[in-house]
């Protein structure tokens, strides 16, 4: 494949998650009832899937194979096939669902594009802010919404020291695991400006791309939750990765500006934030 017909097949992507995820995020939005019922359990009672949430990824998966009809699909609700083109999606159709059911608006719509293995496009779609990121592999990172004006290109903010960095982080919703990662925040807060829990992973690596956050760690996060966050993050200049020398994985996550990306891992490995 040349450069040039690289090129187009990324920004054809890009354009099939945006419009996908425009349209999901206009259902989970307009379609919420004030009733919401629950359809079924994940791993704990507090970890929820919704009726809305098993129709975004629908919507998402059904308009995608009508474009693209070769492709390969990976989805939080269930979606996952092969493909024959080389191209897979990875969809979580509504990131933050327990902020979707209480009615927060930190929830979102994530969907990334990967050729080969490699994400090489990506949309964080949010709602209620207004706001979307998106992002193709070499083309920066950008978003509209209305704290911009149109579309803004995004970098992330200068790296403070670790002591003066915000941090953000998430909680898994099986008890054994949320109780060590307690421990992991107890440990970890006052070596650090503050800690905040935002309730997507989608949206806080949006935020560190956005120069909202200094950094990000989390672990359980599984590749549909993290695929378009990372690329838009590190399209802003962030690095990311996993534990010390590994890319981001069920293990830990972890993405902050450059300054901040090597205390903040070395500081996680120290505390065991991968483990229990």
């Amino acid at each position: 494949m040349t450069d040039l017909h690289r090129t187009e097949l990324h920004r054809e992507l890009l354009e099939i998650a945006r419009e996908a995820a425009r349209r999901a995020g206009e259902l989970l939005r307009d379609g919420r009832p004030d009733d919401l019922e629950v359809a079924a359990t994940k791993s704990s009672p507090i970890d929820v899937v919704t009726e809305m949430d098993i129709a975004a990824e629908k919507l998402i998966v059904d308009l995608i194979a009508a474009r693209r009809p070769g492709d390969g699909f990976l989805g939080e609700e269930g979606a996952s096939s092969a493909g024959t083109s080389g191209v897979r999606w990875v969809v979580d159709p509504l990131d933050g669902t327990v902020n979707y059911l209480y009615g927060l608006p930190s929830w979102s719509v994530s969907i990334a594009a990967e050729v080969d293995g490699e994400a090489v496009a990506g949309v964080v779609e949010i709602p209620m802010r207004g706001e979307t990121f998106h992002a193709v592999s070499g083309g920066g990172a950008w978003v509209t919404g209305p704290s911009w004006e149109g579309e803004r290109r995004l970098a992330v903010r200068p790296s403070p020291s670790l002591e003066q960095a915000l941090i953000a982080t998430g909680f898994n919703y099986v008890t054994t695991v949320r109780a060590h990662q307690a421990e992991v925040a107890r440990e970890l807060l006052p070596l650090v400006r503050d800690i905040r829990r935002g309730g997507s992973a989608a949206v806080d690596l949006c935020d560190l791309a956005a120069g909202r956050l200094d950094g990000y760690y989390e672990r359980g996060l599984h590749p549909w939750d993290r695929a378009a966050g990372d690329l838009i993050a590190r399209e802003a200049g962030a690095l990311t990765g996993g534990r010390a020398g590994a890319r981001p994985s069920d293990d830990l996550t972890v993405a902050a500006t450059q300054g901040v990306f090597g205390p903040l891992q070395e500081l996680l490995e120290r505390l065991g934030a991968w483990h229990d």
